[in-house]
C-alpha cells in the first residue's frame, strides 16, 4: 500500500496547528451556550484568526454585486444593478466558456484577468509586468504549496531548507513541512520594531550550513503576526543579501493594501528590485504573491490569488505552468473577486462613491482598533508592544511570573498558549499564542486580530482587561503597575515603545 505510507508520512510531517485546537473549542463552547451551560457570558468572541467578515466588517457592496450578475445574468436586464457592475459582469461572463460561470475555465483562469493584474501591478510600481508571468491560484497558500513542490526536489541527500522570518505566518510553516522542507529561522529584531536585520540572515545562513540546502528565503510584508512595514532601503538590503546566497526570494505581500501608520507607503520587492537596476534587476529570481483573503478586501471564503515569477529561467517556469496545470483552475468566483481587487471602480464610474467610501470605512476600523487595542495594552501592567504599521494584527508581548510559567509547565504547556485556553474559557475570547507563531525561548506574545467590527473590539479589550488583572493576582509578576506610556501607536518610533522589555534579549535558533 504504498500511496497509504505516503499519505501517513505526509500527515506525520505536518504538526498539530494551536488555531485549529483553539478554533474546536470555541465551536464546542458555542454549542454549550445553545444547550444551556452557564458561562460568564453571552457569546464567543474568536479573534485568533484574520477573517475580517467573520467579524462583522462589511463585504464590499461592488464585489457582491459583480457576483451577483456573474451568478444569475437575469439581473443585467434592468436596473438592479448599477451600469459599471453590469457591464464588468458582461466583459467577464464573456471570458467564460458558453459566456457562463457554470463551465470549466484555462488552467491559467480567465485570460483578461491576468491582463488585469499585469496592469494592476504595473501601476503599483511603475514598471512593466509581463502577463505570462502571472499564475492564479485558490489564494496566497495554494500558491506557496505548488512552488515548494518545485523547490523541494525528491532523492535530496540534504533536506531543502527556506529562510523563514520568526515570528510568521504558520500556514507557510505547515506548508513546508507537508513538502518536506526545513524552516530556518531567522529572527525579527522586535527591539528595532521587528525589523529585519542582515547580520541575523547571515547567522541563519551559516548555522544551516552542512544542514540543508538553502533554496529561498521567505519574507512577509507588511508583517504577520507583527504589523511592521519594511522600508525601501531595508528590501534592497535583503535582496542583495539573496543574490550573494542564491537564494528565490517569496514574498508574501497579501497585506499590501493594508497600511496603517502615519505616512507609510508599499513598497513591493519587485519595485525595489527594478529600480536597484543590473545586475539585481536581471538575476534576482522573486515570486511575489498577493490575495483576495487579507487586506481591506477580506474574502476569506472565495479563495483567490495570484503569483507574479520574475527573473524566473523559462525551464523553470514551465515546470510551474506544467504543476498549475496538473490541478483544477482556481475557483471562478475567487477569480471575479480578484479581478475587482486589482480593477476597482473609477472616478466617474456610478459605483464608485460608495466603493470609496466602503473602503474607507473599513480602513477607519481598523485604524481605530490599533488605537483603542494599544490604549488598553498601554494600561496594562506585563505587556510591551510595538507599533502596528500595517496588516491587521498586533502582537504583544505578555510577560509571566515564574510561578505562572511552573503552573503552565505542570500542564505541558507554553505560558501563552495556558493563557489564552484560560482567557477562551474564562471570558469567552480567543486570541492565538504567539508560540504558534515562533519565537525566541522565554518569550511570549499573543497575536490579536484588529479587523473587526468596533463594537466587537471594544467588548474584546474589555474582557481581556478583565481577565489579566484576575491573572496577575493569581500570578503576579515583578512589573511595574502601569503598562506602556506611548501616546499614539500609529506614529511612534520602535526605540519609544518598548517599556520595560529588555532590548538585549538574546535572539538565537529555537530549540
Amino acid at each position: 500500500m504504498p500511496i497509504l505510507n505516503e499519505i501517513s508520512a505526509l500527515v506525520k510531517r505536518i504538526p498539530t496547528s494551536m488555531q485549529e485546537i483553539l478554533n474546536e473549542r470555541v465551536i464546542q463552547i458555542r454549542a454549550e451556550i445553545q444547550q444551556g451551560v452557564k458561562k460568564p457570558y453571552k457569546q464567543v468572541l474568536n479573534l485568533s484568526s484574520g477573517d475580517p467578515q467573520a467579524l462583522s466588517l462589511k463585504p464590499l457592496t461592488f464585489v457582491r454585486q459583480v457576483l451577483a450578475g456573474c451568478l444569475y445574468p437575469t439581473l443585467l436586464h434592468g436596473d438592479t444593478l448599477p451600469a459599471d457592475v453590469r457591464q464588468r459582469v458582461q466583459k467577464l461572463l464573456g471570458e467564460c466558456a458558453g459566456e457562463g460561470t457554470w463551465s470549466h475555465l484555462e488552467t491559467h483562469g480567465i485570460r483578461k484577468l491576468q491582463h488585469s493584474i499585469s496592469d494592476f501591478i504595473s501601476r503599483r510600481d511603475g514598471v512593466a509586468s509581463d502577463p505570462d508571468n502571472i499564475y492564479i491560484t485558490n489564494g496566497s497558500t495554494a500558491a506557496f504549496m505548488t512552488l515548494l513542490k518545485l523547490f523541494v526536489p525528491n532523492g535530496s541527500s540534504l533536506q531543502t531548507g527556506v529562510l523563514t522570518p520568526e515570528p510568521s505566518y504558520n500556514g507557510f510553516k505547515f506548508a513546508l513541512a507537508a513538502q518536506g522542507a526545513l524552516v530556518v529561522p531567522y529572527y525579527l529584531r522586535e527591539e528595532q520594531g521587528w525589523a529585519v536585520q542582515l547580520d541575523e540572515l547571515h547567522r541563519a545562513v551559516l548555522t544551516a550550513k552542512g544542514y540543508c540546502n538553502l533554496m529561498a528565503l521567505y519574507v512577509i510584508n507588511p508583517g504577520n503576526p507583527t504589523g511592521h512595514v519594511q522600508t525601501k532601503d531595508s528590501i534592497k538590503d535583503v535582496i542583495r543579501f539573496a543574490a550573494e546566497e542564491r537564494l528565490i526570494i517569496m514574498a508574501d505581500e497579501v497585506y499590501q493594501s493594508c497600511m496603517i501608520g502615519e505616512g507609510m507607503e508599499f513598497c513591493s520587492y519587485k519595485r525595489a528590485l527594478m529600480e536597484m537596476g543590473a545586475p539585481y534587476s536581471n538575476m534576482v529570481e522573486l515570486a511575489s504573491i498577493n490575495s483576495i483573503s487579507k487586506g481591506l478586501m477580506g474574502e476569506c471564503g472565495l479563495r483567490g490569488g495570484y503569483v507574479e515569477l520574475v527573473n524566473f529561467d523559462p525551464s523553470m517556469k514551465q515546470n510551474i505552468f506544467k504543476l498549475f496545470s496538473a490541478m483544477p483552475c482556481a475557483s471562478l468566483m475567487g477569480q471575479i473577486a480578484l479581478h475587482v481587487m486589482v480593477d476597482p471602480p473609477r472616478p466617474g464610474q456610478p459605483s464608485y462613491p460608495l466603493y470609496t467610501n466602503e473602503i474607507q470605512s473599513n480602513k477607519r476600523a481598523i485604524i481605530n482598533n490599533v488605537r483603542r487595542t494599544l490604549g488598553v495594552l498601554n494600561s496594562l501592567p506585563a505587556i510591551t508592544w510595538q507599533p502596528v504599521m500595517g496588516g491587521m494584527f498586533a502582537f504583544p508581548r505578555v510577560s509571566f511570573s515564574q510561578a505562572a510559567i511552573n503552573y503552565s509547565q505542570e500542564r505541558g504547556q507554553e505560558p501563552d498558549v495556558m493563557y489564552c485556553l484560560r482567557l477562551l474559557e474564562d471570558e469567552g475570547l480567543c486570541f492565538l499564542p504567539g508560540y504558534e507563531l515562533g519565537m525566541t525561548e522565554g518569550i511570549y506574545h499573543i497575536r490579536i486580530t484588529l479587523a473587526a467590527q468596533e463594537e466587537i473590539m471594544k467588548e474584546a479589550l474589555q474582557r481581556l482587561k478583565n481577565f489579566h488583572l484576575r491573572f496577575l493576582k493569581e500570578f503576579p509578576t515583578l512589573e511595574r503597575p502601569g503598562g506602556n506610556t506611548n501616546p499614539d501607536p500609529l506614529t511612534a518610533t520602535a526605540s519609544s515603545v518598548m517599556g520595560h522589555a529588555d532590548p538585549n534579549t538574546p535572539l538565537g535558533w529555537r530549540h
